[in-house]
């Protein structure tokens, strides 16, 4: 489709519902704002915004993209020894407007971003980009290869708006993003989003370089709110849930503590060394493979071997497993429930688990601060405030816990929606203007949005 006859579509009923499902109705008019200037900073074919040299396709087959970020519910650091997830896709996600390329280069814009450009005729691993988005695209690029998938380049101007550092998972939104883009534009669609999520996490791994598990991008690729268990980690088990706290008069939302997330990659990835090595003292190669008791029956010989966190971080795994399906048992029977006061008990139920996981995050997986910055506590401050905050209301509506990797950045709250703002003042007179995010639960994954 041409720019023009893209720009026009925008404004129809079919756009509207389009829109309406990705952001909510009061997110429409912006919508069509949004995607109206990434189209026509697209087809502007000036040297101010796209050089002929990057952009020779500008104004011809024009294709639309969107990935959405992701919020952990509970979880927290178990899917990398093939543990359970409870997540869900959020409002928040990466646009992209691209087109294919007759060459290998690709060229990918994104605002408040530097330009990309790299040609992927070559798909070893380039150590110069290690930690780079340039290194996420070749390496997704080289499992699309892999895949006997005929690629070529594309060109993108793109837009996200998926926080950076919040836990909400803006790598993975980019990575499945791109695998989409490869996708649809070379592939016909025909991966599927778990095939999708796999390759991001492999670039992430071998080409990024960071040891993530899978989480991150099975929920941007799926989209809802679902339950991943990884026991199978070349085919884990999704299934989705209906998920809406606002139905209770609840409010879902990331606090960012404004932490800096530099220099806390070793914190991270003795996370799961730690898990792990408590699995290999035990003869298996992840926790999954064990069971609770067994961790219990050799709590001595673990600590004398491998000290007192490993063990307490294996400890939360199990628990953490329990919990994911104590919430997704609870969310089920709500949807089933016909009283308002069943519902009710069950959602508290629900939130009671949100406070079990944080506790277990902060006591035992231990990754609420870094241990080598200890006067940097952010998140320590944010859940201590917010546990007092929700206590003073006599709330069973309310809840909080780590988001994402922790050691710094952002918290998850519920908070019910009639002292939110007073919530809002409360964490801004502590971290700063803007520093809270309300999200919803966007049931659609990554995909190629169809506008004619």
């Amino acid at each position: 489709m041409q720019g023009k006859e893209l720009l026009t579509c925008l404004n129809t009923e079919k756009a509207t519902k389009i829109f309406k499902g990705l952001y909510g109705a009061e997110g429409v008019e912006d919508a069509i704002s949004r995607y109206s200037s990434l189209i026509e900073e697209y087809t502007r074919n000036t040297q101010e915004w796209f050089p002929e040299s990057k952009f020779p396709e500008a104004g011809k087959d024009i294709r639309v993209f969107s990935s959405p970020g992701r919020t952990e519910l509970v979880g927290n650091h178990t899917d990398h020894n093939h543990g359970k997830v409870l997540a869900a896709s959020i409002h928040l996600d990466a646009v992209a407007i691209a087109a294919p390329r007759q060459d290998m280069k690709v060229f990918y814009r994104s605002r408040g971003h530097d330009d990309i450009e790299i040609d992927i005729s070559d798909l070893s691993v380039q150590s110069e980009e290690k930690g780079t988005a340039c290194a996420m695209i070749r390496g997704i690029a080289a499992e699309f290869s892999k895949q006997g998938i005929p690629i070529k380049g594309f060109s993108a101007n793109a837009e996200s708006r998926v926080l950076t550092g919040s836990g909400l998972s803006s790598s993975a939104a980019l990575e499945v993003l791109i695998g989409c883009i490869f996708n649809n534009l070379f592939g016909e669609g025909k991966l599927s989003a778990i095939e999708i999520a796999k390759i991001g996490q492999s670039a992430e791994n071998n080409y990024f370089g960071k040891p993530c598990g899978l989480m991150d991008q099975t929920a941007c690729a799926t989209g809802g709110a679902i339950s991943i268990d990884f026991n199978d980690s070349s085919n884990p088990n999704v299934k989705k849930i209906h998920f809406d706290p606002t139905e209770f008069g609840t409010y879902l939302c990331v606090v960012d503590t404004k932490g800096s997330h530099s220099d806390l990659t070793d914190d991270y990835a003795a996370i799961p060394s730690e898990m792990k090595s408590v699995a290999c003292f035990l003869g298996k190669t992840v926790l999954r493979e064990l069971e609770f008791n067994t961790i219990i029956e050799k709590a001595n010989d673990i600590r004398n071997a491998l000290g007192d966190r490993a063990l307490l971080r294996a400890l939360h795994f199990f628990l953490e497993n329990d919990r994911v399906d104590l919430m997704m048992n609870a969310l089920e029977k709500i949807d089933k429930a016909m009283l308002m006061e069943d519902r009710q008990r069950l959602f508290g139920s629900f939130i009671q688990q949100v406070n079990n996981s944080g506790d277990s995050s902060w006591k035992l997986l231990q990754n609420i601060y870094s241990p080598h910055y200890p006067k940097e506590q952010g998140i320590s401050l944010a859940l201590a405030v917010t546990h007092n905050f929700l206590e003073k209301n006599n709330t069973f509506r309310g809840a909080c816990r780590v988001h994402g990797g922790g050691f710094a950045g952002t918290i998850q709250a519920y908070v019910p929606i009639n002292v939110f703002s007073n919530y809002i003042r409360l964490m801004e007179s502590l971290f700063g203007p803007d520093c809270v995010t309300v999200l919803s639960v966007r049931d659609l994954g990554v995909t190629e949005l169809d506008f004619s």
